[in-house]
């Protein structure tokens, strides 16, 4: 049985994962991403990467590597266009893991390799025309099309957090306004949160216990009340998943695919985002057979999926 070894590059975390044809995790590596603070911090991150992947090749029989990166990745996927929380401009890292570790190698977009692996072994399973959207910070996806991954002409496919979700809207930091992920992303649901909690203090009094004052809660107080009871932090949660269950209709749209999966941090809270997400999407597709409308499924593979993903991408080179 030839692994592969998949790495998930992430700019707090380098997580490694040496992985079987069916998507099992045989074992994984884990460190810290070198910080951009120090001199010499983009070739620190490729020494972190090899080291990983040599942990992990020495415990079986592997036939390559894949690099799940979070930044824009040529088309040829061997160099990493632009990573800038990790100090890499077109960085050749397919060239670099290859040269370390003799075993052939490949680099993916991180929201990319996520969503293969959720078509593959988790919730998308079974379907050939998925679209994930990863839900953490900001917005992140992945379409997987006609059982194939779509990356575009460029190599930047799927970046559905800057679509235009509101024309004129709130400014972006990628330069333009309005976009998807300033209406449905975990600094909005904080965001929102901390209006509300200004607004109603009264309401909020579980979940200022836990903060302190508005301006201290974080996404983890948030979800822990959310998922405790607690009313207006599930009213944040609503809000948010209104926003995502449009931005679904409008892709629904475009993409028709046949189930959309939802991963990130944030719906780890799952029906209490999804649950809105699913009404605003049938609500915001009124000419369409109720059987029509993609299902919206959680995310099941969690913080492994970029490596599950990049590792079986390496296999099917």
């Amino acid at each position: 049985m030839t692994l592969a070894v998949g790495v998930d590059v992430g700019g707090t975390k380098v997580l490694g994962a040496l992985v079987d044809p069916d998507g099992g995790v045989v074992a994984t590596e884990q460190r810290p991403t070198p910080s951009q603070d120090e001199p010499g911090a983009a070739a620190a991150v490729v020494a972190t990467v090899v080291e990983v992947v040599l942990a992990l090749a020495v415990r079986g029989e592997v036939g390559g590597v894949g690099v799940a990166v979070a930044g824009r990745v040529d088309p040829d996927r061997r160099r990493v266009r632009s990573a800038a929380n990790l100090g890499w401009d077109h960085q050749p890292l397919a060239d670099d893991v290859e040269a370390a570790t003799g075993l052939p190698a490949v680099v993916e977009n991180d929201a990319n390799a996520a969503a293969w692996a959720e078509h593959r072994f988790g919730a998308g399973a079974g379907y050939d025309d998925v679209v994930m959207v990863t839900v953490g910070t900001g917005i992140g996806g992945g379409l997987v099309l006609g059982g194939r991954l779509l990356r575009g002409a460029s190599g930047s496919g799927g970046e559905l957090g800057h679509a235009v979700h509101v024309a004129g809207g709130l400014s972006c930091g990628c330069g333009r306004a309005g976009c998807f992920e300033q209406y449905a992303s975990g600094r909005v649901l904080v965001r929102e949160a901390r209006r509300l909690a200004t607004e109603r203090p009264d309401d909020a009094a579980a979940l200022l216990a836990r903060s302190g004052s508005p301006d201290g809660i974080s996404g983890h107080d948030v979800t822990t009340a959310a998922l405790a009871g607690d009313p207006l932090a599930r009213k944040a949660f609503a809000l948010v998943g209104e926003h995502l269950g449009r931005g679904l209709a409008d892709l629904a749209e475009v993409l028709d695919p046949q189930a959309f999966v939802v991963g990130g941090g944030v719906s780890e809270a799952g029906d209490l985002l999804l649950d809105p997400a699913r009404a605003a999407l049938r609500r915001e597709l009124p000419d369409w057979l109720p059987g029509d409308v993609p299902p919206v499924l959680a995310a099941v593979l969690g913080n492994r999926a970029g490596a599950i993903g990049a590792a079986d991408l390496a296999r099917l080179r």
